[in-house]
């Protein structure tokens, strides 16, 4: 029997993507992996917008609470645990469905990016002790693309590690792969993505915020992120509950802008609207 397609559905922050994912799942009896480079950390949950075990109905997910605030976690670690838990899922008699916004995650994956040997500790620690403009200056200096997020230290220093690693992939995806984004116009993805912020601040998120900024301290990598750093500034008083909601908004528009820059560089892309795209893959899954 063959095995049964990749289904990879990718589009910015807020566009939809993970009800996509669940009532694929629901029809075609799938399996989703996140290919989130912030859901990957444990206790994030609200912050980071992880789906509920509500959102989920029953439809097993992977690729969430893989390891621990501040701990180091790579695209090159993403891909060997992405295409781990795609063999595990085809050998179930399942559908692997990868979704997700973070551009690099589902590359390294889609097209087998070929990683060199583990960075230096040494190296890290010097990196990690510069400052952001600092590492935004050597990727200049050195001719090094700036990640989706160059206010991210740690996007920062996986940029720099990870130099020349896009000369080391395929020209086209791996086979048996159904690519598929969610379209969504600049006005429509405003306003889901300020739907889905007051949602995240009427579900507790500054007291998350606060909680894990105590434990495990405001500038650990993790934290360094979206709505987080955003917290720390309300908490000094430099912002109020106003002026942090519509920043984080802000911030969230300009993280999609992001997304879908480099995800536009995928030609292999089949973008359609939400409701085109489930009936495409739909289509596609109907005929194989």
């Amino acid at each position: 029997m063959a095995a049964k397609p990749l289904v990879v559905i990718v589009g910015p922050t807020a566009s939809g993507k993970t009800s996509l994912a669940i009532s694929i799942a629901k029809r075609f009896d799938g399996e989703v992996i996140a290919a989130d480079s912030r859901t990957i950390y444990k206790y994030m949950d609200v912050g980071t917008a992880k789906p509920t075990a509500t959102e989920m109905d029953g439809v097993p997910h992977w690729g969430i609470d893989l390891v621990e605030p501040g701990e180091y976690f790579s695209a090159a670690d993403f891909k060997d645990y992405a295409l781990k838990k795609i063999d595990e899922i085809r050998e179930r008699g399942h559908l692997p469905i990868m979704v997700g916004g973070s551009g690099l995650y589902v590359d390294a994956v889609i097209f087998d990016y070929q990683f060199g040997a583990k960075a230096s500790p040494e190296n890290r620690k010097q990196l990690l002790e510069m400052s952001n403009e600092e590492l935004v200056d050597y990727c200049n200096k050195h001719n090094i693309s700036l990640p989706e997020n160059p206010q991210n230290k740690r996007y920062l220093v996986r940029a720099i590690e990870q130099n020349g690693i896009n000369q080391k992939r395929r020209l086209t995806p791996i086979e048996n792969t159904i690519i598929v984004g969610i379209a969504t116009s600049t006005e429509a993805l405003k306003q889901r993505i300020e739907k889905r912020a007051n949602l995240m601040f009427d579900s507790g998120m500054i007291d998350e915020a606060k909680a894990l900024g105590e434990r495990f301290g405001w500038h650990s990598e993790a934290m360094t992120g979206n709505i987080y750093r955003l917290v720390e500034e309300y908490i000094n008083g430099s912002l109020t509950t106003e002026e942090l909601r519509n920043k984080f908004i802000l911030s969230d528009w300009h993280l999609a802008k992001r997304q879908l820059t480099w995800l536009r560089r995928n030609k292999f892309i089949e973008w359609l609207p939400l409701d085109e795209a489930e009936q495409f893959i739909v289509d596609r899954l109907a005929s194989v």
